[in-house]
């Protein structure tokens, strides 16, 4: 199965000059775990997730701060025609919960989350009762 298929195409995205504080109220607003920092011609360049959140704070970094300073930048991505067991291994390897999908030219068209897969898994096992 490929990835696309999997994917969350209603993927919250800022530019990295938001503040801490606004990506905060995003997160929270949304009930959502990532914010993807894209340039303009969609291109992912870091991402900002609860576990940053959780770090910004813990290390007294101002709320009013960037983004772009304090995202995470070696942001892992997959093409949308990998499948899905190579998103697998990425997210198992390097321990993430948010995989950015990018099209052939590496503009952002979704994202595959732990979430997401969890939800999917749950919901077949209930149909499978």
């Amino acid at each position: 199965m490929k990835v696309r298929h999997w994917i969350d195409e209603d993927v919250a995205t800022s530019s990295g000059d938001i503040s801490i504080k606004e990506a905060i109220s995003i997160l929270y607003k949304r009930h959502i775990g990532s914010i993807i920092i894209i340039d303009k011609d969609k291109k992912c360049k870091g991402i900002f997730t609860e576990r940053d959140a959780i770090r910004v704070i813990a290390d007294d970094i101002p709320l009013n701060t960037r983004l772009a300073e304090v995202m995470t930048t070696n942001l892992k991505t997959i093409d949308e025609h990998a499948t899905f067991s190579m998103a697998k291994e990425i997210m198992r390897t390097h321990n993430i919960r948010h995989l950015p999908v990018v099209d052939e030219q590496g503009r952002l068209i979704g994202l595959l989350s732990l979430r997401k897969i969890l939800d999917e898994v749950h919901e077949m096992h209930k149909i499978g009762r």
